[in-house]
């Protein structure tokens, strides 16, 4: 199996890139977020890669760090998310945005990826939210990390009031982690609001 290439840029098209390994062309299928990642076309580039092997093809996806990859595969594994769908999701949130939203429980923020439904989006979130730590990226010091870690009524009625005021669950609940990690566990929900309200603030 593939499991990285590296070779001069080719070409790059709509949800691929042509990889020429010491003359051999490879057609690598990546999320958008990866081809912007590319260099110019004729410099030397380098893809981690995920062999898809089928009855009737094989397929090459590439992935501009291990990251990416790791979401690609924790995605995978959620029913009715395929190849396409995964790195559609990829192609228009970052690692970073993908774990915030799934910490947060904000199933909407996935729904911006081609093909992913509001039925689909709340699944991935719900099978995917105890796996973000899992993900390198997710650490406590993150964004992402803090709003996992940040847990308890306190913290979901000040999320809800947020939310309720119109702002997104995924901003919200990254301001209230922020406050919860400089308040603690004593933190009350009116502290919670108010200083994600500051967070806001212009």
């Amino acid at each position: 199996m593939i499991a990285k290439l590296r070779g001069i840029l080719d070409s790059a098209e709509d949800g691929f890139v042509i990889l020429d390994v010491n003359g051999v062309g490879y057609r690598v299928f990546c999320s958008a977020k990866t081809q912007m990642k590319m260099p110019p076309k004729g410099q030397t580039a380098t893809l981690l890669i995920e062999t898809q092997v089928r009855e009737d093809a094989i397929h090459l996806i590439g992935f501009a760090d291990a990251v990416e990859k790791s979401w690609y595969l924790l995605l995978g594994g959620v029913q009715g998310v395929g190849t396409k769908v995964a790195l559609a999701i990829l192609s228009v949130l970052s690692a970073d945005e993908l774990s915030m939203a799934i910490a947060s429980g904000d199933s909407k923020a996935v729904t911006r990826a081609a093909g992913v439904g509001p039925k689909l989006a709340v699944r991935i979130v719900t099978e995917l939210k105890g796996k973000v730590g899992k993900i390198s990226l997710s650490g406590a010091d993150t964004p992402a990390g803090e709003i996992a870690q940040a847990k308890g009524s306190a913290v979901d009625d000040a999320v809800s009031a947020l939310v309720n005021l119109g702002y997104a669950r995924m901003d919200a609940a990254m301001a209230v982690a922020k406050s919860f990690k400089q308040r603690g566990e004593s933190a009350q929900v009116g502290d919670l609001i108010r200083d994600a309200l500051k967070e806001f603030a212009p």
